[in-house]
């Protein structure tokens, strides 16, 4: 039926199209358990994002007291991005290779052994160390989510269910600097560990004790060059991106482009190589979403979503609010958690109208709100009172609502089950790569812009000068958003491959 033999190593005798066509037993015979296994995995993915930005708070006080320079501290956060990217496109072979429950257990055992080694760490080293097994763990969580959620939900109703996932990428984030100033407050850095270790102990052994989720496995072999090419290409990328939003104003020792184009020419080789093995479905990440039109439109709003939320969103805004406004690090958080409440909260209802109307009517209007808040933070200036800034940041967050859950809905929808994993590893690197893309950019911007290039961080015109790209950013998203298909989302034929 796909057009290609199944792989003679495949473990069972069973044809590729019967898996594809077949509907979970959980789906039709137990919902209300499937909805339990898809909490179990939202709230453990919750308490893992959290701990992805709770840190940034915390880099003054780690910078004293593990006596190493703020640029070496900054790796704490980019080092986890860093670690996450190369990670995450393995997560299509081991989410054939192996089961629903193993790929968990070895996500939050890799999560809890990492915040261990984090806590007890006692210099920068160790430390280091502990943030990049936590990362592993990370990585593999948030492709394991949605292709379950795109494996046990019917397509009517996962619109609302694919926005439970919005609270997870964007309100853990968004919090995660709130709750780390608090704990800074009054306790020490390693608090910020000890406090997530038991929450995700506790959401070990509930995996362990309820996920029975074991579906059909493929003995796919483990292509070892496609790893090394996938760790090179999207490792370079990535560090190139990160080093030059950090090194924006400096003589770094390697240019930034030397390992961007290194990462580059090694995806070019992983390209090709996927294309090969995919013949035979052996591919460590099968290229065949790209095939699909929805899919490609969907995955640039994705990405052009994350650089303005992490880049702007996330990296100018708190900027802005300390550099200019000269707020405290405590109140800069706050003033960014109403919008991130607000992201989260429409996740469900936005979902639910999904799946009643799809994505154009919900994704035109979120973008043209998303662009419009960029350019109004570029009329921001030192006299702009807080509530202003926290009332365009709700107007952001309100646009980005409107079209995170339709888009990753939306992408994913049109695959057949066979590439729910591959669609899910493909979006979630993306997303890595697009917040890096966004941070490297507008720092670099707002640097270069700055009246005093030699001044300790940028200055009100070198931020205007960033939000001014950002808005037209936000304009290209807002004119691609015309570009998403008419109607609610139709089941892709199990036919295709």
């Amino acid at each position: 039926m796909f057009g290609t033999a199944v792989p003679a190593d495949q473990e069972s005798p069973t044809p590729m199209t019967e898996t594809v066509s077949t509907p979970p037993a959980d789906v039709t015979r137990t919902p209300a358990r499937s909805g339990l296994l898809i909490g179990v995995l939202v709230l453990s993915a919750f308490v893992m994002i959290l701990n992805e930005t709770i840190l940034s708070v915390a880099l003054r006080d780690l910078t004293v007291d593990l006596r190493v320079p703020t640029t070496t501290v900054q790796w704490l956060t980019s080092g986890f991005l860093l670690t996450m990217a190369v990670v995450i496109p393995t997560t299509g072979f081991m989410l054939e290779r192996f089961s629903a429950r193993q790929v968990f257990l070895f996500s939050l055992s890799a999560f809890s052994l990492g915040t261990v080694l984090s806590a007890l760490a006692p210099g920068f080293g160790l430390l280091m160390a502990g943030r990049v097994v936590q990362a592993c763990g990370t990585a593999v969580m948030l492709p394991l989510l949605m292709t379950t959620v795109m494996r046990l939900v019917p397509p009517e109703r996962r619109g609302a269910t694919m926005g439970t996932i919005t609270i997870v990428i964007a309100v853990a984030p968004a919090i995660g600097p709130t709750i780390g100033g608090a704990v800074l407050s009054s306790l020490g850095w390693r608090w910020m560990f000890w406090i997530v270790l038991p929450l995700s102990l506790a959401a070990l052994v509930a995996g362990a004790v309820l996920l029975r989720l074991d579906g059909e496995r493929r003995r796919v072999p483990l292509d070892v060059p496609s790893v090394l090419l996938s760790a090179i290409g999207f490792g370079g990328v990535l560090y190139g991106l990160s080093s030059g939003g950090e090194q924006a104003g400096a003589e770094p020792l390697v240019p930034g482009w030397v390992p961007i184009v290194v990462g580059v020419a090694a995806l070019v080789v992983f390209t090709w190589r996927q294309l090969r093995l995919q013949r035979r479905d052996r591919a460590l990440l099968d290229l065949r979403p790209f095939t699909h039109r929805s899919f490609v439109v969907a995955l640039v709003l994705t990405a052009l979503l994350f650089v303005c939320l992490i880049g702007a969103a996330a990296i100018l805004l708190p900027l802005y609010l300390q550099t200019v406004l000269h707020t405290s690090t405590f109140v800069s958080g706050l003033a960014v958690l109403p919008g991130g409440l607000v992201l989260g909260l429409l996740g469900r209802p936005v979902g639910a109208l999904f799946d009643k109307v799809g994505g154009r009517p919900l994704v035109i209007p979120g973008a043209a709100a998303m662009a419009a808040s960029l350019w109004l933070f570029a009329v921001l200036g030192p006299d702009s009172p807080l509530v202003a800034v926290i009332g365009i940041h709700v107007l952001m967050m309100a646009g980005l609502g409107l079209m995170m859950t339709p888009l990753f809905t939306e992408s994913l929808g049109v695959l057949p089950e066979h590439l729910y994993s591959h669609g899910s590893a493909i979006l979630s690197t993306l997303q890595q790569v697009a917040g890096a893309l966004g941070t490297a950019m507008f720092v670099s911007v707002a640097t270069l812009g700055s009246h005093d290039a030699a001044a300790t961080g940028p200055d009100a015109a070198g931020l205007r000068a960033a939000f001014l790209v950002a808005g037209v950013i936000g304009l290209v998203a807002f004119a691609g958003s015309w570009l998403i298909r008419r109607g609610r989302p139709a089941a892709p034929s199990t036919s295709e491959h």
